[in-house]
C-alpha cells in the first residue's frame, strides 16, 4: 500500500477531500501534519483516524531548523510521496532536495506564483484561469507541472462565485496528481 503524508496550515479542507476521496484507493493517508497549531484541518485529520503532528514554525530560530525537523518527522512514516495540500510556507532547500512531494497552487502556473494567486489570477488580463498540482522545487511554485485544471472566467459575475469554484476545482485536481504519481487507481 502506498503511504502519503499530507501538510496543511489553515481549515484542512483539502486534506478532508483527500480523506474522503482516496480511501480504498490502495493508499494510506500515514500522517498529517500542521505548522499551526490552531489549524481547523486538525479535526479533519483526527475524525478520520490520522496521525497529526504540529510543529509550530514560530518555534524555531529560523526556516532551515523548522525544515529539518519536518523533514526528520516526515521522514519517520517512511512515505512514497509527501503532499503540500495549502500548507502556507516557503520551503528551504533542507526540505526540497531531500523530500518528494507534490503542491497544490491555486494559479494556471507559471502565472501568479505566491501568495494571493486566485485574487491575481482574477484581476489578470487572461481569459481563462485555474488550479496546477506541481512537483515542489527550490524555486517557489516553479517544479514541474503535474496537472492543471482550466476555467473561463466569462462565467462568472463576481470574484467570490470564481474563487469558490477555483477551491473545488482544486482538491479534484489534487487527488488526480496524487493518484497520477502513485498510480493509486
Amino acid at each position: 500500500m502506498k503511504k502519503i503524508v499530507v501538510l496543511f496550515s489553515g481549515q484542512g479542507s483539502n486534506l478532508a477531500y483527500i480523506l474522503e476521496h482516496l480511501r480504498g484507493k490502495k493508499l494510506e493517508v500515514a500522517a498529517a501534519i500542521t505548522n499551526n497549531p490552531e489549524a481547523g484541518g486538525i479535526a479533519h485529520a483526527k475524525r478520520h483516524g490520522v496521525s497529526v503532528e504540529v510543529l509550530d514554525h514560530r518555534e524555531y530560530s529560523d526556516r532551515e531548523s523548522f525544515d529539518r525537523a519536518l523533514v526528520e518527522r516526515i521522514e519517520s512514516y517512511r512515505p512514497d510521496l509527501t503532499v503540500l495540500a495549502g500548507f502556507m510556507r516557503i520551503l528551504t532547500p533542507v526540505f526540497t532536495e531531500r523530500v518528494k512531494a507534490i503542491n497544490l497552487h491555486p494559479s494556471l502556473l507559471p502565472r501568479h506564483r505566491g501568495l494571493h494567486a486566485i485574487e491575481k489570477s482574477w484581476e489578470d488580463e487572461h481569459s481563462e484561469g485555474g488550479v496546477t498540482v506541481h512537483w515542489v522545487s527550490s524555486e517557489l511554485d516553479g517544479g514541474e507541472v503535474i496537472v492543471q485544471y482550466e476555467l473561463e472566467k466569462e462565467g462568472f459575475e463576481t470574484f467570490e462565485e470564481y474563487d469558490e469554484t477555483i477551491r473545488r476545482i482544486e482538491k479534484e485536481a489534487l487527488v488526480e496528481g496524487i493518484c497520477d504519481v502513485l498510480k493509486c487507481d
